[in-house]
This record gives C-alpha cells, structure tokens and sequence, in this order.
C-alpha cells in the first residue's frame, strides 16, 4: 500500500524514469549480473564524460610535439581529419555491440558472449586486461601531461625553466589527488560535473581562436604553410612513414571514447543513450579538433623554437606569443587546465567502474576486495583507490626516462584500441547475425565499418610502438611496448596461476543457443 501510494504521488517523467530502471536492470539481470549502482546519468552526461575524457584541446596540445616533429601543419590537420573518421567507424562498432549488451563490463563481456562458449574465457580474459590496462594507463597521460601543462606555466615567466624529475612527478600526483577527491566526495554529483565540462570545453574553445586569431602579436602564417606545409627532415623517417607516425598525436587524443561503456550500469536506457553517446562525442570531438587547431596553427611560432622549450609543453608559448603578454598566455593555459581536470576526473571514474566490473568476474588479484561498492558514497571506492596506486607508482618511471609520457600515451593507445579490436574481431569472424536485432545495428554497412576498424587498430598498435623520431637516444626512445609487455606479463602468469583453473569468463549465455 505504502508503494502504490509513493508510486501515486511520482510524476509522469518520474514514473518513465522508474520504468526505464527497472527495464535496465532486469537486462542486466539476464546478462547475469546484479544491478549495485544508481542509475543517475543522463545521455548528456555520458556524452560529457566521453567528451571530458578526449578532452581534445589539452589532448591536441599536450602531444603537439609529436605533430611538429613528425610532418608539421599537414600531418597535425589532415592526420586528426583521418583519425576522426576512422574512430567514428570504431565508435559505431562498439556502439553497435554495446546496445546489444549494455554493462559494465563492456568489451570483455562482449568478446565473451560472441566468441563461441570454448573460447569465451581466454578472450574475454585478454580483451578485459587490456582493456583494465589501457584505462589505468590513459588516466596516467592525462593526470600526466596536466602536471606538465602546470608546470609549463612557469616557464611563461622564466623560459629557462627547465622541471626537474621529481617537481613533475610531485604535480602529476597531487593532480591525481584532486582527481580521486572529486570522485569520492562530488560522487552524487558526476552527472553535473558532466554536463559543465561540455560547456566549459566549448567556451574555452572559442575564447582561445577568438584571442589568437584577433591579437596574433607574433604575425600570422599564410593559408599555404596551414594546409599545405609538411617537413620530415625532423622525424628522419621516410615522408610517408613520418605522416603515419605523427597520427599518434590525434589517436592517442580520440581513444577514450569506449571507456564509457563501463558506465552502462549508471545510466536509464542504457542500450540507447551509451552507444549515441559514445558516437555523438567522437564526432563533436571531430569538430572541435578542426576549429581548434587551424587558428593554432596560423599563429604558429618557429616550430624548432617550440621543440626546444624545456618543459616539452609548447602551448602556453604559443598563447604568450599570440597575445603578446605573459598575463595574456597564461590566461589562455588556465582554461586548458580547466578541460585537464574534467577529463582527469572522468578518467578516473570510467576507470573505476571498468576494475570493478573485471573484479566482478574474479580476474584480477584480490577480486572481492576490488569488486565492493561502498554503501556510503555508492562508488566502487577500493576500486577507485587501486587504481590511483598503480597510477601513482607509473609516475615514478619518469624518474628513469623523461619519455615516460609517450610511453603512456603509446600504451594507452596499444592496449585500448587492441581491446576495442577484439570484440569487433570476433564479430566478423563468427558473423553479424549475432547483433541483427540490435537497436542502434549498423545494417549493410557493418561489414565494411568494422573491417576498417580492425585494418586501422592493427596499423595503430604498430604506430603507437614507433618512436617519433631516429636516430633513436634514451631520451626519444618510445617504452610502450616495454610497459606493455611488463602487463602482459603480470596477466598472463596470473592467469597460469589462477585463471586457467577457475576463470570461466563473465556469465554469459551462450551465442550459440
């Protein structure tokens, strides 16, 4: 009587959203799981947090390095116009599968569920630790290159600065800190935090070209140096190969896109809003890139001057000299620092939900303690605190080698495209009729959009081990593929340990029934 009365005073809208949860959680329910977390966000807030996650403006700038050695305005403009249609044919992919299957679990339960149920375990086994890997890794880079763009603010003011080891690795970790403070104590609130970082990212945008392109106080380049200038001589690779290498600028960026589908327990109608979110980001993503980096680029300083700044950050030189002042390029760096947080604070959180969701089905060490949602807060805070450790010790290989941040971005890159691959794969391999009835289905076009996919992931996973530039020092040396066979290692002796005798995969019907 109690309920039917509460149920009597619900307002229409409150009444659509009640169903719309009890919907999604008895979906859930059939994929075999419990549902443990509040379903509080929106299709905008996912569409946020996807965006905050890409952060495109701080993303672009953080790696702008790569671009300037490798090619220069050709390979920076063309290469993010490349990379953006080729991650909306992946996004589309994922979305395809993730309307299907929306949990958590994302690409781990959904290379488990259309492998066939003998192969179940050991894909789903791979796909989830890259997958967990990648996240740990991508937040790393963007913690990372937030410290690094802290720190090339003082450089603003004294140009010889040059960080030392421990200053970087001190602001990368207090920057992790605000980042899991935010997502432990604003927890209620992501869904708004969400939704701000949009509408910050967007002004910022504009009040950035808007400064640059009025002011230029350092001159403007011609519209042929923009769209037609192109010089391998930094790289020393081959003109083409320089090109393709120089793309890990704008892949590494559009990457985080798929870390949303973790997100799917969070979310009313989780099979619609997830999958538009996931592809409505990378295309907003898309437009933001072009209008951001062209006005950049007509205001371009001497490009060997901006590789030789010592902090390896050159954006805030740039808006210095665009807006003839100190005061002026600061200003500009602070709404960076701005898009650097949300997308600090919404890796973290996809992050979190993708542990928990892997410590669900008991492949990581220690599962039940990863895999707990504390009442309290309603987050996975072990989950949440894990994550933040591992962050926290990756940032001490900077201390070894000031390339730790490509090696980041490179490994992030490898090991989330690679898990994003995977489910794909298995998709084409077994055949579309596995996802026929899909709400958001791809239809006629799927073969062809998947297939690009994995023609592009194979090529990027090779891009991504590749170091910018040769003759090859300890200091240009690209570590990806060495922190990425150290996790590789950890996964596959944990799995002779442990998973080859109790591991069975997350509960999955069977695709072939």
């Amino acid at each position: 009587m109690h309920t039917d009365e509460n149920t009597c005073l619900m307002t229409p809208k409150d009444q659509q959203k009640e169903i719309a949860i009890e919907e999604a959680n008895a979906q859930l329910t059939i994929m075999g799981y419990k549902s443990e977390l509040p379903r509080t966000l929106s299709f905008f807030s996912v569409l946020g947090l996807s965006f905050a996650i890409m952060a495109v403006p701080t993303g672009e700038s953080a790696t702008l390095t790569i671009g300037l050695t490798d090619g220069g305005p050709v390979t920076i403009l063309y290469g993010w116009i490349l990379v953006t249609i080729i991650s909306i044919c992946i996004a589309a992919s994922l979305a395809e599968i993730c309307s299907k299957y929306p949990t958590s679990g994302g690409v781990y339960y959904w290379s488990a569920i259309l492998a066939h149920k003998k192969w179940a375990p050991i894909t789903s086994w791979i796909t989830g630790w890259l997958g967990l890997v990648g996240n740990w890794t991508v937040t790393t880079a963007i913690c990372f290159s937030g410290g690094q763009l802290i720190l090339s603010a003082i450089g603003l003011w004294n140009e010889a600065y040059s960080p030392a080891s421990w200053h970087v690795v001190v602001v990368y970790w207090a920057v992790l800190c605000v980042a899991l403070l935010v997502n432990i104590f604003a927890a209620k609130h992501l869904d708004l935090i969400n939704v701000i970082c949009v509408y910050w990212t967007g002004i910022s945008v504009l009040i950035i070209i808007t400064t640059v392109l009025t002011m230029a106080k350092g001159g403007r380049r011609s519209a042929t140096y923009v769209f037609t200038e192109f010089d391998a001589s930094r790289a020393g690779w081959p003109p083409i190969w320089t090109f393709f290498v120089g793309l890990l600028q704008s892949a590494y960026t559009l990457t985080g896109y798929g870390m949303v589908a973790s997100m799917c327990e969070e979310v009313q109608n989780p099979e619609r809003e997830v999958p538009k979110a996931m592809v409505l980001s990378v295309v907003t993503a898309g437009i933001t890139g072009i209008i951001y980096l062209i006005p950049i680029l007509f205001v371009l300083p001497n490009v060997d001057k901006l590789l030789s700044i010592p902090t390896s950050q050159p954006i805030g030189y740039i808006f210095m000299q665009a807006t003839g002042s100190i005061a002026g390029g600061f200003s500009l760096l602070c709404l960076l620092l701005g898009i650097q947080l949300f997308a600090s604070i919404g890796s973290l959180t996809a992050t979190s939900r993708c542990l928990y969701a892997f410590s669900r089905d008991g492949a990581v060490p220690a599962s039940r303690i990863w895999s707990k949602i504390n009442k309290h807060y309603d987050i996975p805070l072990n989950a949440l605190l894990l994550s933040i450790t591992i962050q926290g010790l990756l940032g001490l290989i900077y201390f070894y080698s000031s390339a730790a941040f490509n090696a980041f971005t490179g490994v992030a890159t490898i090991c989330l495209s690679a898990s994003y691959g995977l489910p794909v794969f298995v998709l084409v391999f077994r055949g579309r009729h596995l996802v026929h009835n899909a709400p958001f289905y791809l239809g006629k076009f799927g073969y062809v959009i998947n297939i690009i996919t994995i023609l592009w992931i194979l090529l990027v996973m090779v891009i991504c081990s590749m170091p910018t530039a040769i003759p090859v020092t300890a200091s240009t040396m690209n570590y990806a593929s060495i922190l990425f066979i150290f996790f590789a290692s950890i996964s596959i002796m944990w799995y002779i340990v442990w998973g080859r005798q109790h591991f069975t995969g997350p509960p999955v019907p069977s695709s072939d029934d």
